[in-house]
């Protein structure tokens, strides 16, 4: 029967699982590989089957409404005679009845026993994010326990399928480690892209389970199958490319701005909005709306937007909650782009019906709303502080979301305190209409953004964002924080894949599947924003370092190593070339150590033969504070030799950790403001940045 058939025939009679037949064949229509088999529906014809199957056989119970065959006593293994199959039907049906009277028993599976090789687990789940999620890993009885398993978006391709054996902890393992057979990797690969076309074809394929397999070098075969079903989630709407750079474009750079609730009266956020606006030099058009009021700040206030003359692009709403759908239906008749919700008291308290009333009247007139809940938004290239918190105009190429609007202060301070600079920070809040979707899309077409880093509790559309990221990292690091990294807790599942599924690995493995740069804090997105427009891309892999002190070096190594960075093999003629610069006692090799007590041009030869050497493509600096060598003479040292290496095409990345007393955070300064990621008490940051342009250079394709 035709998978369709077979769905549709499960689906009718009311069920959520297909049986094991029904498995099989699904599996078969799409080249996965199971072991002979047939269904028993008596003691005599189980004995036939197992005969023209072969000993030894496996027996399994087969009822639509028995989904845990195991747990019901549902399961024998090895049996090697007629005998045994004969008893083991009858002990099969037995434990089945004593488990569920209720229960329809269509027969025994009499399988034949398939062994040996390596047991993984091939299964799909259905993500409430994501959608189709495929997952590969360690299989058999200890699958849940383990966990060592990894998830990309269905459908899969083979240069994914072939990242996901890779990605678990025991690809080794599967390779053939300690004498064991390898597996088959293309007959893998193939079983996974095959999983990721059927539960993409299907739709009404909840979760399927392919676990155990067994794979060894000659292929993979599947000897149990489980698949559950259900009706499709609905899919997300879309608008088009160009619908949503029209409206991104008249909310970033606005012509003019009406702020409803504006205020003369200081304390309000009507008061701070419309300061924000007029202080931060914002050359548009500022239209004030108060129905009480005749003039607010020297400019004519109105009692409507409806009154106001002439276009408004955008409105910034710093009213109550109660009072916001009445004046949207206003601002929608005007023609508004973007409505900028600033009030809470919607779904973040629990009134989702208000927070869907705004939604639909918004989606009615065409304007695109971010929030609400929010603190508003920064442009700096506009000199736009539509925002009821501190000004802000330091133009830089970063631009910062967040749903949170503390986390949003903390970027702010962050950006003023190191003289980052950002070309935007955008508050999300409740995503109720724009979200990072949106905003990427905007991004990767405007040329005064060069990075994007985003705060995120969740994604309102993980396939959305996933389309989005990966044609934005072609060109432009993306960097996520994604809060809520804990285990979701316990969750219904009816297979391994979905328990599996039940927490943040599905986010982690999808993110990295999209290019995107994952933070673990707040403190590592922000110098990543801060770092990663600084450095240049790498060309390779080889890493070198040069350090003054031998533990930074071991430290240092020890950060590559957890950055997933590889330490350069250094061939003899480039040693050789090293040791030409460093003292008899110091270490060529990788790390470099050149020692603490050495003068300014040892430092200047050693990294400028690093620089100029086209067979090492990034360097990280160990510098140990002396007097021979003080942290400015250093800093400016490195920062000339940096700038004369790139003038000449020797473009490389080049980060530094500095060890000494307070004059090194000076050193430190000196070199982010000429291009050197550097950091002072520290071995393990400027690595981590490092590795974070290296992730983002991978998932350009940077390094071939």
């Amino acid at each position: 029967m035709p998978a369709r058939d077979v769905i549709d025939k499960a689906l009718a009679e009311g069920r959520t699982a297909l049986t094991a037949p029904e498995g099989r064949e699904l599996c078969q229509e799409y080249g996965i590989a199971t072991p002979a088999e047939g269904l028993a529906t008596s003691a005599d014809e189980a004995v036939r089957l197992a005969g023209e199957i072969g000993f030894p056989v496996v027996l399994k119970i087969v009822s639509p409404d028995i989904l845990h065959k195991t747990d019901a006593g549902g399961v024998l293994v090895g049996l090697k005679s007629a005998d045994e199959v004969r008893a083991g039907y009858e002990k099969i049906i037995a434990n089945a009845r004593a488990h569920d009277p209720d229960a329809t028993i269509d027969g025994v599976q009499v399988q034949q026993r398939v062994a040996g090789g390596h047991e993984v687990i091939v299964g799909a789940v259905t993500d409430p994010t994501f959608g189709k999620v495929v997952a590969f890993g360690l299989g058999g009885v200890l699958v849940e326990v383990l966990k060592d398993v990894t998830f990309r978006l269905a459908p899969v391709s083979g240069d994914d399928a072939l990242t996901m054996l890779d990605d678990i902890e025991a690809a080794e393992v599967l390779k053939g480690a300690r004498g064991a057979e390898p597996a088959n990797r293309r007959a893998l690969a193939g079983l996974i892209e095959r999983v990721g076309r059927l539960v993409t074809d299907i739709p009404e394929i909840v979760e399927v389970d392919l676990n155990p397999v067994f794979a060894d070098a000659n292929g993979a075969v599947a000897a149990d199958v489980r698949v559950l079903i259900g009706q499709p989630a609905p899919e997300a709407e879309r608008l088009p490319r160009e619908e949503i750079l029209r409206q991104m474009n008249r909310i970033f750079k606005p012509r003019s701005v009406a702020v409803i609730g504006a205020s003369a009266e200081t304390g309000k956020i009507g008061n701070s909005v419309m300061r924000n606006l007029i202080n931060g030099g914002y050359q548009g058009r500022i239209y004030p709306i108060n129905p009480k009021a005749g003039e607010i700040m020297g400019l004519k206030a109105y009692q409507g937007i409806g009154d106001v003359p002439g276009d408004v692009d955008v409105a910034v709403f710093a009213i109550p909650a109660a009072f916001v759908a009445a004046a949207l239906e206003e601002a929608g008749r005007k023609g508004v782009a973007g409505a900028v919700m600033i009030p809470s008291g919607f779904a973040e308290t629990g009134n989702v019906e208000g927070q869907k009333e705004i939604v639909e009247i918004a989606r009615r007139h065409g304007v695109r709303m971010l929030g609400p809940n929010i603190y508003g938004y920064y442009y700096t290239p506009e000199n736009l502080c539509a925002t009821f918190c501190t000004p802000y105009d330091v133009r830089g190429s970063v631009a910062l979301t967040s749903q949170s609007g503390g986390i949003g202060m903390a970027i702010l301070g962050f950006s003023r305190t190191t003289k980052m600079g950002v070309s935007a920070i955008v508050g999300v809040g409740n995503k109720a209409d724009v979200d990072e979707d949106d905003l990427l899309t905007f991004f990767e077409q405007d040329d005064n953004t060069q990075a994007v880093a985003m705060h995120l509790e969740d994604l309102k559309d993980g396939r959305g964002f996933v389309e989005a990221a990966r044609r934005m990292v072609r060109q432009k690091p993306v960097i996520v924080l994604k809060a809520g990294r804990t285990a979701m807790g316990a969750r219904a599942a009816g297979s391994h894949t979905g328990a599996l599924a039940g927490d943040d690995k599905v986010y982690d493995d999808i993110l990295r599947q999209a290019g995107v740069v994952r933070a673990p804090g707040l403190n590592d997105m922000l110098e990543y924003a801060r770092a990663l427009p600084i450095l240049p891309a790498p060309k390779g892999e080889n890493v070198v370092i040069i350090t003054g002190a031998g533990g930074s070096g071991v430290l240092l190594s020890d950060a590559i190593a957890d950055a997933g960075l590889t330490l350069m093999d250094i061939p003899d003629d480039l040693d050789a070339a090293f040791r030409a610069y460093i003292p008899p006692f110091g270490a060529a090799g990788n790390p470099i150590d050149i020692t603490g007590g050495e003068p300014p041009r040892t430092y200047e030869n050693t990294v400028r033969l690093g620089l100029s050497d086209d067979r090492i493509h990034a360097l990280v600096l160990g510098y140990w504070h002396t007097i021979v060598t003080p942290p400015m003479v250093f800093a400016e040292l490195i920062a000339r030799v940096v700038a004369e290496e790139r003038a000449k095409g020797n473009i490389k990345p080049v980060v530094a950790s500095l060890a000494g007393d307070t004059e090194v955070e000076e050193a430190c300064e000196y070199l982010f403001e000429h291009g050197v990621v550097a950091y002072p008490y520290t071995t393990e940051k400027p690595v981590a940045v490092l590795g974070a342009k290296y992730r983002w250079a991978r998932a350009a394709g940077l390094l071939g």
